[in-house]
């Protein structure tokens, strides 16, 4: 059974933010140093106990790496309302990784990053990322990426008078009404938006 160090969550934290700037698990040197610790038995001890909760493996060569749970983000247990203002519990509620809310087959997901206003009033903006499931039919409604006349755009595919269009979600640009073919690479899935601080 493995004792758990009360500052575990502080020591992942620090962890999780090393990675995120170098994309690997450094030396005992180096995580002493991270950690503010001194001990590269301590950090052993660290890392040991961190992977007994799931959030490190070894590797058969004995390299440290992050599981799927190392990546798995705090979900609030109260939600946030964009009207009036609510409380909101500080409490910290299930763990949540962003991969599995936005991609069902990541052999078939790929991000593209939005460029223009076209899609604005469906809430998708100029250097937002779309996620993008590949597929190569639709349903009307969706919103879809499509290469029409050798050229791809992100569009509401739609039907008129029996051929398929493809709407903007802007009203100073025009509805596309493909000329030569229309194909469907993939519909939108999600939606990634960084705000700038």
């Amino acid at each position: 059974m493995v004792d758990y160090h009360p500052k575990d969550s502080e020591y992942l934290n620090k962890l999780q933010d090393y990675y995120a700037d170098w994309k690997s698990i450094p030396s005992y040197a180096k995580l002493c140093e991270v950690f503010g610790i001194t001990s590269k038995s301590w950090v052993k001890a660290i890392l040991d106990r961190l992977c007994a909760a799931g959030f490190l493996e070894r590797t058969p060569d004995s390299v440290w790496v992050p599981t799927r749970l190392f990546f798995a983000r705090p979900l609030a247990e109260s939600s946030v309302q964009a009207g009036m203002p609510m409380v909101v519990t500080a409490t910290q509620g299930d763990f949540f990784i962003i991969d599995d809310m936005l991609i069902d087959t990541p052999s078939k997901t790929i991000l593209i990053p939005i460029k223009g206003e076209s899609m604005i009033d469906a809430g998708i903006h100029d250097g937002d990322v779309a996620v993008v499931e590949k597929r190569m039919t639709a349903n009307i409604g969706d919103i879809v990426v499509a290469i029409v006349d050798n050229e791809f755009t992100l569009k509401t595919l739609d039907k008129e008078s029996g051929h398929f269009i493809l709407r903007p979600a802007n009203p100073v640009f025009a509805v596309i009404r493909p000329q030569g073919t229309l194909e469907i690479f993939g519909i939108l899935v999600g939606l990634i938006r960084k705000y700038r601080r």
